[in-house]
């Protein structure tokens, strides 16, 4: 482990509690004496004051996480990976593009295994979107959290909003085309609320909202996609996905040919969706010989993929919550770098994919502080 502030501390816990797996905590950096006498008492390992220390001690180790500041990430990295170590890395992956770069040359130059710990990636309400994916076009994404004296090194993009520039990127698929945002520091010397708007060349966009100064703690995404609506709370570990039926999507012209033979509905008609439903269901039960309003005619119309409107609230909508698998994303993330490091394959975050997303992350900087100059602020 390198560096055990508040984060540190978290891979120290998790790294413990994976020995039973077959992984040996080995020993911790930290340029604090206290901090090295707190985790000395408390996991029993030896402690060092830096990177040269650990690798002059000659003890034998496989992995490690750097949870250093951000400005330390690139030089603990880089010498980890010179003496054979592979490095899960926190986010964001440096302060700096060149820093991103020198890490990814490292990680080519020694063949080490690098993940960046984008953490929500592991979120099981992620893991369960991600097979629904369908061209999504839209996102709204909302990280607000409560002010906290952690994390001042860097602005509200790198601390929280990266997370969601992360997760959307790997969603859209597609290069950024356009940046627009705006932000401003309030309680510190750099930006503490941001808002983004983000277009691809797909022609998807994505709106981004991130504040650290705020009364409440708030982690959604939701995102729309051809006839579908998929809303993820990444706290409470929930997916909920409203469909379009297939009534609500069909024309009254597509509905006739449906049930070709039929009479009554017209291309030149309208109806509301209960009128349509309720005049399929009699269709139906026509064709089957059946009364319109018995229960074998209502278990026709839903067999057909048509049920009553009355079956939700919003005629043409249907709401289900996604099944999860319920998880610690921080422990399901470590897991996964482990895996990665014993089986030499690339991460599902990779050094990549980090550096993909400091470089949007930067460019929406660029853009507050475009804007900021614009606005006289």
């Amino acid at each position: 482990m390198v560096g055990a502030g508040a984060f540190g501390r978290n891979h120290l816990r998790v790294y413990r509690a994976l020995e039973a797996d077959g992984v040996r905590l080995a020993a911790c950096i930290d340029p604090s004496e206290a901090a090295r006498s707190a985790i000395a008492a408390d996991y029993g390992i030896p402690v060092f004051a830096s990177v040269a220390d650990l690798l002059a001690a000659g003890l034998p180790i496989a992995a490690a996480s750097v949870c250093t500041p951000t400005i330390f990430h690139a030089a603990a990295a880089t010498a980890l990976m010179a003496a054979g170590i592979d490095v899960l890395i926190e986010k964001p992956i440096a302060g700096t593009l060149e820093e991103a770069d020198a890490i990814l040359a490292a990680a080519k130059l020694h063949d080490r295994v690098v993940q960046i710990g984008h953490l929500e990636r592991f979120n099981p309400a992620v893991t369960a979107a991600v097979p629904l994916l369908n061209r999504p076009m839209f996102f709204e994404s909302h990280r607000l959290s409560i002010f906290t004296p952690r994390s001042l090194d860097v602005d509200v993009v790198l601390d929280l909003m990266i997370h969601d520039l992360d997760v959307v990127l790997t969603m859209a698929a597609s290069p950024v085309r356009e940046v627009r945002a705006v932000g401003l520091p309030v309680l510190s010397q750099k930006t503490d609320i941001a808002n983004v708007r983000v277009e691809f060349e797909s022609g998807a966009v994505a709106n981004f909202t991130a504040s650290r100064i705020s009364t409440e703690r708030v982690r959604k995404l939701r995102f729309f996609q051809p006839h579908q609506y998929l809303s993820l709370d990444f706290a409470r570990q929930d997916l909920l996905m409203i469909d379009v039926t297939a009534a609500a999507s069909l024309t009254p012209a597509q509905m006739q040919a449906l049930f070709a033979g039929g009479a009554g509905i017209t291309a030149s008609e309208t109806h509301s969706n209960e009128e349509v439903e309720a005049h399929l269901a009699q269709l139906r039960a026509a064709k089957e010989g059946v009364a319109a309003d018995s229960p074998i005619a209502a278990d026709l119309a839903a067999r057909s993929g048509l049920a009553a409107a009355a079956a939700h609230p919003s005629a043409g909508l249907s709401l289900r919550k996604v099944p999860t698998d319920p998880g610690e994303p921080l422990r399901l993330e470590i897991e996964s770098f482990l895996e990665a490091v014993r089986t030499r394959t690339t991460p599902r975050v990779s050094a990549e994919n980090g550096r993909a997303a400091l470089a949007l992350a930067l460019e929406i900087n660029a853009a507050i502080a475009s804007h900021a100059e614009r606005a006289g602020l």
